[in-house]
C-alpha cells in the first residue's frame, strides 16, 4: 500500500491568517535555518490571478521567516514581458526591500547563471536551460494560482510554475510544441524538488487564463510537498466552481500534464494517494466536495 500525500485545504478569503495555517497544516518545516528560494508566478503583472498577489508573497515570506529561514531570495522570470518592468509593475521590488529579502531577476542572469538539464527521453529536443538559484538553492518554496491556460497548457498551476525557472530561449520550442506542450511542462520539473507549495485559490480563471479569463471566487487556500497532488485537487476545485471543456470533459489523472509527472514519478500516481488535511468544520465540509470530483 502506498503512503498518502497529504495537501492541506484552508477555506478562507483572509491570506494573512489562511497561509500560515494551510502551512502550518502540513506539521513539517524543512526550511528551519535555510536559504529559500521562492518562485512565485510573475510571468506577467496581471492582477491575480493573472499573477502572484502581493499581499500572498507578503505572507509567506514572513511565514517562512516564522518558521526559521535564514535567508530569502524572491526570483522569476516574466515573459514575453521584461522581467524587471514586470517586478517594478506589481511593485515587487519594493516589497522586498521592505521585507529585507533579495530579489532575483533571471532576466539578468550571465550565461553562467544557466545549466542546462537533458533529461532522458525527454520530449525536449536538447534539453532546457535553468536558472541556476533555483538549482543551487537549499529550498526552494513555489507559490502558483489557480487558472485555466487557454494556450495548449490546459491548466497552470505548480507544475506550469516551473515553466519560469527556464530560459526565455527555449521557449519556442515549449510554445510551438503542440500536444507535446504537457509532457515538456512535466519534465521541467525534474529539474528540482520543492520544500513545499502554496496554492492561492482565494479567485480562480475558469476559462482562458493565464493572464486574463473567466473569474470566479473559490476561497479556498492548499498547500504541499507533491506537485502531482496539488494539481490533481486545484483541478477538482475547478471542477467544482464549473469550468471550461478541456477541464470539465477529461478525468483528473489523464491530463497530459499529469500523466507524465506520473510517469516520471514526480508524486503521486493517483487520487487513492491524496489525503486532504482541514483544520475547521467549513474547510471539512469543502474539502469533501472536492474529495468526490477528485475521485471521478
Amino acid at each position: 500500500m502506498k503512503r498518502k500525500t497529504f495537501v492541506s485545504l484552508v477555506k478562507t478569503s483572509d491570506r494573512a491568517l489562511g497561509i500560515p495555517a494551510a502551512i502550518d497544516l502540513l506539521a513539517l518545516n524543512s526550511v528551519q535555518g535555510k536559504a529559500v528560494f521562492l518562485k512565485p508566478n510573475f510571468n506577467t503583472a496581471d492582477a491575480f490571478p493573472g499573477s502572484t498577489h502581493n499581499d500572498t508573497l507578503k505572507a509567506l515570506i514572513l511565514h517562512l521567516k516564522q518558521m526559521g529561514s535564514r535567508e530569502i531570495t524572491v526570483g522569476d522570470r516574466s515573459g514575453p514581458a521584461d522581467t524587471s518592468d514586470v517586478l517594478r509593475e506589481k511593485g515587487v521590488d519594493l516589497l522586498c526591500r521592505d521585507l529585507k529579502v533579495k530579489l532575483q531577476n533571471f532576466d539578468a542572469l550571465p550565461p553562467d547563471g544557466w545549466k542546462k538539464v537533458n533529461p532522458a527521453n525527454a520530449h525536449w529536443r536538447n534539453g532546457f536551460a535553468v536558472a541556476v538559484p533555483v538549482l543551487d538553492a537549499e529550498r526552494v518554496v513555489t507559490t502558483c494560482c489557480l487558472k485555466t491556460h487557454g494556450y495548449g497548457a490546459v491548466f497552470t498551476m505548480s507544475l506550469k510554475l516551473s515553466v519560469g525557472m527556464v530560459n526565455k530561449r527555449n521557449m519556442s520550442e515549449l510554445h510551438s510544441s503542440g500536444l507535446a506542450m504537457g509532457k515538456m511542462i512535466a519534465e521541467i520539473n525534474q529539474a528540482y524538488t520543492p520544500a513545499f507549495i502554496l496554492l492561492d485559490g482565494i479567485e480562480a480563471f475558469t476559462d482562458r487564463g493565464p493572464m486574463t479569463g473567466t473569474r470566479k471566487r473559490a476561497d479556498v487556500l492548499l498547500a504541499g510537498t507533491d506537485r502531482i497532488a496539488i494539481d490533481a485537487v486545484g483541478l477538482a476545485i475547478l471542477k467544482l466552481l464549473g469550468s471550461n471543456n478541456p477541464i470539465m470533459g477529461k478525468p483528473i489523472f489523464e491530463q497530459e500534464q499529469i500523466a507524465r509527472a506520473v510517469e516520471l514519478g514526480l508524486g503521486v500516481s493517483g487520487p487513492d494517494e491524496i489525503e486532504i488535511v482541514t483544520g475547521d468544520e467549513r474547510s471539512r465540509q469543502y474539502a469533501e466536495e472536492v474529495i468526490k470530483l477528485l475521485q471521478e
